[in-house]
């Protein structure tokens, strides 16, 4: 699941889906308090927090 603002910058960075999906499986975690999880991956950063089993994805950020 996307939120708007991560939809709005994956099209601003020109971050496909296809590669925040790579980005969460490949992507190493770090784990930001209270209960965000980070995956860094290429040349991004993926800002997401997991519900049950999904994946909600806050933000995309460009890691430079």
């Amino acid at each position: 699941m996307y939120s708007k603002h991560a939809r709005e910058r994956m099209i601003e960075r020109g971050i496909s889906e296809n590669e925040v999906e790579e980005g969460i499986r490949r992507g190493s975690k770090t784990l930001q308090k209270p209960n965000k999880i980070l995956f860094n991956y290429k040349y991004y950063t993926i800002i997401s927090k997991k519900i049950k089993d999904v994946y909600y994805i806050i933000t995309v950020k460009l890691r430079w």
